[in-house]
């Protein structure tokens, strides 16, 4: 079964607290929502992350206290089975196999972006929302995966 999934740099999560534009509520209440019958699960959103994800958002998120903040979408996620958790070991697998010396000297992101191109590749969609450059530019052009990465969430379709 392919989940809704969707991954969420940083860059775009710490702003959920406070969202202004439109889409990014939109796609607030795309998570948030939940439908608890069975036959309508795969239509649910789930948010994929690692770890290192985590703790990035905790640790730019401060001590925003909204109901939208991604620390209480998490716990919602978590709560209803939503998240698409993907392991170091998994991360540790995928970069063995995948990052080959010819691909390690292609890549520009920094590295600690790089640790979240496996999240990405390894999701069942392989969407992701960022506004960093390069590493929309790594995900785009890995080799043998196609990802579809953009910078606001109409870039996606997401919800479909």
């Amino acid at each position: 079964m392919t989940r809704k999934d969707i991954f969420i740099d940083n860059n775009i999560a710490k702003n959920f607290s406070n969202p202004l534009d439109p889409e990014y509520k939109q796609l607030i209440k795309w998570l948030i929502e939940f439908n608890s019958d069975p036959k309508k699960h795969k239509n649910n959103a789930h948010l994929v992350v690692s770890q290192k994800l985590i703790a990035e958002y905790y640790r730019t998120m401060g001590h925003a206290a909204s109901g939208n903040n991604i620390a209480v979408i998490i716990n919602l996620l978590t709560q209803q089975g939503r998240l698409n958790r993907i392991s170091n070991e998994q991360i540790k697998e995928f970069k063995q196999k995948y990052f080959t010396n010819k691909v390690k000297r292609r890549l520009v992101s920094n590295e600690e972006d790089r640790e979240h191109i496996p999240v990405v590749l390894l999701s069942d969609r392989k969407y992701a929302l960022t506004l960093d450059e390069k590493f929309t530019d790594d995900l785009i052009n890995f080799p043998s995966f196609t990802a579809t990465v953009g910078k606001k969430p109409s870039d996606i379709p997401y919800d479909k």
